[in-house]
């Protein structure tokens, strides 16, 4: 506590002693109301404090993320909600979010994201067709300069960008199955 200090607590002591006793004032009437909303008013407060202080807690339950060890020799990919495994994969600069999904072949674009990392979809021959849910699409096939996750690159990966509405793009076995694949306690392990 240095010099300034002193000074400084009692100027805020006084102002304390001031608006509280200005509220006590307004608000003599009824002051069982008032301090039931103080009251109610504090414990938001310190229920804000309680959930900042808890996040890095619950974070991974709530919201969970892939995990890159420094080296890259193993990505970690928590179960998301929906049951469905999503990836952040950095295409071409652009970070691309994907849903995992064993059963597509390919590695499929939806329009925004392919627009995202710099494609023209106008500009794209969709030749190809593809069998969803929703039925069949036209399909274009083109290449990305890379994809990466952390320190692992790859370049020139072949994609296909979906002509349908999509609303994620697929991770499917064509980049996939570049990683030694498992799945434990809800979490998906990919070993390059």
């Amino acid at each position: 506590m240095d010099s300034n200090d002193l000074p400084r607590l009692i100027y805020l002591g006084i102002l304390l002693i001031a608006v509280g006793g200005w509220v006590f004032a307004e608000t003599r009437q009824s002051l069982g109301k008032s301090l039931r909303m103080l009251m109610a008013w504090g414990l938001i407060f310190l229920g804000l404090i309680a959930g900042y202080g808890l996040w890095e807690d619950v974070r991974h339950d709530i919201a969970p993320r892939q995990t890159v060890l420094q080296d890259g020799s193993v990505i970690e990919v928590p179960r998301g909600r929906g049951g469905h495994y999503h990836m952040t994969i950095n295409v071409q600069g652009t970070p691309v979010d994907f849903i995992v999904d064993t059963g597509a072949t390919d590695v499929v674009l939806s329009l925004e994201d392919a627009r995202a990392i710099g494609l023209d979809p106008d500009n794209l021959p969709f030749l190809g067709s593809a069998q969803t849910a929703n039925g069949p699409v036209k399909t274009a096939f083109t290449t990305v300069e890379f994809m990466s996750i952390g320190p692992v690159r790859y370049d020139r990966v072949q994609v296909a960008v979906n002509g349908g509405d999509l609303n994620d793009s697929l991770l499917g076995m064509s980049f996939l199955s570049r990683f030694d694949i498992g799945i434990s306690d809800g979490v998906l392990t990919l070993k390059p």
